[in-house]
């Protein structure tokens, strides 16, 4: 069994709900879309790992990691409501599958704090958004390689409004009293994302 199908396979044991049929391959097909460089398979299977590795963490874990699996299900470059998008695919499936309301609400409620618009206060809100800002804090090489990641999937903007709109994101990150919100995040990637993030911007 590989690390997705594990993922997948716990998450809906979690949930107490059984996943529909086809939607695992729907998922992973969507994340490997052609303009998708960073928001790809590799992207999906870091959040994973990190959630595994914090899972305990985790007030309703079956939620995010759904919530994970859906974050950026639905990706245009050019489009200003993936998150939205994404999180209505969600409520479809769990609507389709008897979820209840209330995990409903809190898995649309995940998926739309990856916006990274507000500091989360809720705790599965704070963890997911750590896992999913985890990768400010990688190692040098790996950071190096999301940032040329991210400019491929922005190669129709041009260089200078780019650069101007990146240092504009990556300061906001930068200038908040602290990026992670969680003690597990904070100690171990706090530093280096704040390294990283000052190299750039």
């Amino acid at each position: 069994m590989s690390a997705f199908e594990r993922s997948w396979t716990q998450a809906w044991a979690d949930l107490g709900l059984t996943a529909p049929p086809d939607l695992f391959d729907a998922l992973l097909s969507a994340y490997s879309e052609p303009q998708r460089h960073y928001h790809s398979q590799q992207h999906l299977a870091e959040c994973l790992d990190h959630f595994g590795q914090t899972r305990h963490l985790a007030e309703h874990p079956g939620e995010v990691a759904i919530a994970l699996w859906f974050h950026d299900a639905i990706y245009d470059v050019r489009g200003k409501s993936n998150e939205q998008q994404s999180a209505d695919w969600a409520l479809r499936v769990l609507q389709a599958s008897s979820g209840h309301e209330v995990t409903q609400q809190r898995v649309k409620q995940l998926i739309m704090a990856t916006k990274h618009d507000a500091t989360p206060t809720r705790s599965d809100e704070q963890l997911l958004v750590d896992i999913d800002l985890s990768i400010l804090g990688a190692k040098p090489e790996r950071f190096a390689e999301y940032d040329r990641q991210v400019r491929a999937e922005y190669s129709w903007v041009p260089g200078f409004l780019y650069n101007m709109k990146r240092k504009d994101v990556l300061r906001s990150f930068l200038n908040r009293p602290y990026i992670y919100s969680t003690r597990h995040f904070n100690e171990r990637y706090e530093t280096q994302a704040r390294t990283n993030l000052a190299a750039i911007v």
